[in-house]
């Protein structure tokens, strides 16, 4: 059973291998800035939930076809996360300026990420049935100092993923509790995934395919 991961996030490969599945990583290249406004243009403001699951579907869509020249048979995933504190959505900061000024108004606090989860079953080429779920998780950071965050910025880590932080790598020590599932924080909920193949009728151990 073959996997295509619509995204090039190395934190949502990493998962996937970490959990046994060795997917095709087919790179997406959604224009997710213009998706956004134009759903908010057609709808109105979206909630977090609404964005990143919007933006999961139309990254597993825009891989549907051939991939290296060969039609995709099997499943594509895409995926998508934002966090949102005081009801504000934050995505990837990319400026450091930015993440030093999202870093002093969340330390101490608890805010929420959200993971958008879309699914389509490709296999034998065509285009069958597909599933969508969010997953959300509660993130508490720790108090920490002007100076860590200051260190923690100049890494170059927390510029280019959501919220500013990680929870597997440098950013961990700068958590102090995660409600929900962890996988989530980062980058994609593998029980909500674990769900979704289960909604199209496929057993999760019928993935793996990597030898751990």
């Amino acid at each position: 059973m073959r996997l295509y991961l619509a995204s090039t996030s190395p934190a949502r490969l990493a998962l996937l291998r970490a959990a046994g599945i060795e997917p095709v990583v087919v790179p997406s290249h959604v224009d997710e800035e213009a998706a956004v406004a134009a759903a908010e243009a057609e709808h109105g403001p979206l909630s977090a939930d609404a964005m990143v699951q919007l933006l999961a579907r139309l990254k597993a869509e825009a891989v549907r076809g051939d991939f290296a020249g060969e039609p995709i048979d099997g499943f594509i995933f895409g995926g998508d996360s934002a966090f949102e504190l005081d009801g504000e959505i934050f995505g990837k900061p990319h400026d450091p300026e930015v993440a030093r000024a999202r870093w002093r108004a969340q330390r101490g606090r608890t805010g929420h990420l959200h993971s958008g989860h879309y699914l389509i079953d490709h296999r034998g080429g065509v285009e069958n049935q597909s599933a969508g779920r969010t997953a959300v998780a509660a993130v508490t950071f720790a108090d920490i100092t002007d100076a860590e965050i200051d260190a923690y910025v100049g890494t170059g880590e927390p510029l280019e993923v959501a919220g500013a932080f990680t929870i597997d790598s440098l950013g961990g020590p700068f958590i102090s509790r995660v409600e929900g599932d962890p996988s989530t924080v980062v980058g994609l909920s593998l029980a909500t995934l674990r769900e979704l193949f289960r909604e199209l009728g496929v057993d999760w151990p019928s993935l793996w395919n990597r030898v751990l």
